[in-house]
């Protein structure tokens, strides 16, 4: 027993959370590192969407954990099912994208069984007795090695943008429902209709192009620019900490330590110098831009392509040249 490595991943509205198919890729890494089989579980009530996707990868199982209870998502529904799945396959690691969700349930699910959880790993590699967790401290400028001790399972999860979802290798796994039972009495919680600012959220986390603003626009009625921008290359409206304090844009913008953590395949930072606190939630990017005044700005060290001027000016060209 203890042969697995076991990835849970996580859908919403029969659609798989993107984040799930990088946790798959670090599995498969983990996996090939330690000589283990690999196995994905999808919980929830309608799942053959996220099956769909997860069946395309290199699995050695996959596992449905369907039940109608499951659904709106609850902590204490994903802990009676899940906890079944551990007794089941009694896996060695067990993986968990990073999200609301998991930081929900996960740490309860580690508490149920008498473990630990090693929470926002950015990086695995191979240690003398085993794998060693990379995880963040201080805002980024600290990085621990972190080893699981005692018995297994381990449960890990893993911040989004640090395994590219385009290196997970391909495959044709054979979905099967795994049977759990529930009863609606196990579930404290009831969940309530969404709140009416919750429509208009956003999920930057999934979005595959940001433009991304700071200090640099000046004034609050600079940004309908960068909106403008942002809607003619086709990507959503992100903010360094500044422009959020400043109460320009909504929290639900903000990138960074204290914001949402991003790996877009494009990022344009826009008059963002680059502090530590805001290169710790888009250093995931693919290709990143920057537009700043200041040639030394801390930005431009990470940055693929930098234009030293002024955003103000950069913007306007940009969205002229875009619309052609």
């Amino acid at each position: 027993m203890n042969d697995t490595v076991l990835v849970i991943a996580e859908q919403r509205n029969n659609q798989l959370n993107p984040h799930s198919l990088e946790v798959i890729a670090a599995g498969q890494q983990l996996a090939a590192q330690q000589g283990l089989s690999l196995v994905a579980a999808l919980p929830g009530a309608t799942l053959d969407a996220g099956a769909a996707s997860l069946a395309e990868t290199r699995l050695d199982d996959l596992l449905l954990v369907q039940h109608d209870l499951l659904e709106p998502y609850t902590a204490d529904a994903y802990c009676a099912a899940l906890g079944q799945l551990m007794a089941e396959l009694n896996p060695k690691f067990v993986l968990i994208p990073h999200t609301y969700q998991a930081r929900d349930f996960a740490p309860k699910l580690a508490a149920s069984l008498d473990r630990s959880l090693i929470s926002d790993c950015v990086g695995i590699k191979p240690g003398e007795s085993g794998p060693v967790f990379v995880r963040q401290l201080f805002q980024g400028k600290v990085n621990a090695d972190v080893v699981a001790l005692g018995e297994p399972p381990y449960f890990v999860s893993l911040q989004a943008g640090c395994w590219p979802a385009e290196s997970v290798e391909s495959g044709s796994a054979t979905p099967r429902s795994m049977d759990v039972s529930l009863d609606a009495s196990q579930i404290r919680a009831r969940a309530e209709a969404p709140e009416r600012g919750a429509a208009q959220a956003v999920d930057l986390s999934s979005a595959e192009i940001i433009v991304s603003v700071g200090n640099g626009i000046e004034k609050e009625e600079n940004i309908e620019i960068a909106r403008q921008l942002a809607a003619a290359i086709g990507g959503e409206l992100g903010a360094s900490r500044p422009v959020i304090d400043e109460g320009w844009l909504p929290l639900e913008r903000q990138i960074g330590s204290s914001g949402q953590t991003v790996a877009p395949k494009l990022y344009l930072a826009l008059g963002i110098s680059g502090s530590s606190q805001h290169l710790v939630g888009m250093k995931g990017a693919k290709t990143i831009v920057a537009v700043n005044k200041d040639a030394n700005a801390p930005i431009f060290k990470h940055a693929d392509y930098g234009i030293v001027g002024d955003v103000m000016e950069v913007m306007p060209a940009l969205i002229k040249a875009l619309q052609g």
